[in-house]
């Protein structure tokens, strides 16, 4: 695609058709093998007039990572929530949680925080779990919390609500569930756990509760040296649409903290509200199945 200034840039390179193999690492880019169709995904929207340096963040200093530029007023869609302009360009997030020095040496339970960027390396959303000392440490993974997600701008945009809930296969009358607002205050979705005596279960739900996606673990998500997908299927549980992965992120961080590397797919055209509740899954996905509980760091299950 053409870009300012008459240079032209090779489109970003995909893997053929379908899914690649769950135990192979995803290549560069984190592009998973997801073919998203006749329509290709759109380039990163350049600044106008002269802007920084490749590779340097908005006053920042060189070298260090840039956020993706706002997109234009004008180019809005209606029906968007207000700062999830840019969702509706791609088709692949990233989301990195902060390592917690803190927890690593003296096993202390701190906020979670994340960067959620593009398949570029470029910082769109910042989230950080909000709530008290006590229930952070006390109830472990299975912790209610408020997490707001932010935009380079610092303006909230999104807020997720996880109520504390069980997550055992032997209770299946108040399994979990987690609130998606956009803009918060406005309810957009639903991620709803549903029983299974083995297989992790989700239903990506409306505003009106409404069952839109299905989303399907592995029966033992826990990652030894490799990626742990979730596969996103349509209402029916038939056709893949996408997925969320649990990318290995090396035995040291793996052993000694519990900060987590994730990839979320979906098609390009989908309605954005969407989007940005497969977000509040991922993170929901991230604390039953891969935060650590206790000094043990044991991990929850489908199971406990």
């Amino acid at each position: 695609m053409p870009q300012p200034g008459g240079h032209s840039v090779a489109p970003y390179p995909s893997a053929p058709g379908g899914y690649g193999d769950p135990s192979q690492a995803p290549p560069p880019g984190f592009n998973m093998g997801y073919n998203p169709g006749p329509n290709p995904v759109m380039y990163q929207p350049a600044p106008v007039g002269p802007g920084p340096v490749p590779g340097q963040e908005y006053g920042g200093h060189p070298g260090a990572i840039s956020p993706a530029p706002v997109p234009a007023q004008a180019a809005v869609a209606v029906g968007v929530p207000p700062g999830l302009e840019y969702l509706t360009q791609i088709d692949q997030i990233l989301i990195h949680q902060k390592v917690e020095l803190l927890e690593a040496f003296i096993g202390f339970e701190t906020n979670n925080q994340y960067e959620i960027k593009n398949s570029l390396g470029q910082k769109i959303y910042k989230a950080k779990e909000k709530n008290d000392c006590c229930t952070r440490n006390c109830c472990g993974s299975l912790r209610s919390f408020d997490m707001k997600i932010k935009d380079n701008m610092d303006r909230e945009v999104i807020r997720l609500i996880r109520p504390f809930r069980c997550v055992s296969c032997w209770c299946p009358c108040c399994l979990q569930e987690m609130e998606v607002q956009a803009p918060p205050g406005t309810t957009i979705g639903y991620v709803k756990q549903d029983w299974h005596p083995f297989v992790p279960r989700f239903s990506i739900q409306g505003a009106n509760k409404e069952t839109v996606m299905k989303l399907e673990g592995p029966c033992f998500a826990c990652n030894c040296c490799g990626d742990v997908n979730f596969e996103l299927k349509s209402k029916d549980g038939n056709k893949p649409i996408g997925r969320i992965s649990k990318q290995w992120s090396g035995l040291l961080k793996e052993v000694f903290t519990d900060t987590d590397n994730f990839g979320i797919q979906f098609p390009l055209d989908m309605d954005v509200k969407m989007k940005a509740v497969l977000m509040g899954a991922c993170f929901l996905i991230d604390f039953m199945f891969f935060e650590k509980v206790g000094e043990a760091n044991q991990r929850s299950t489908v199971f406990s």
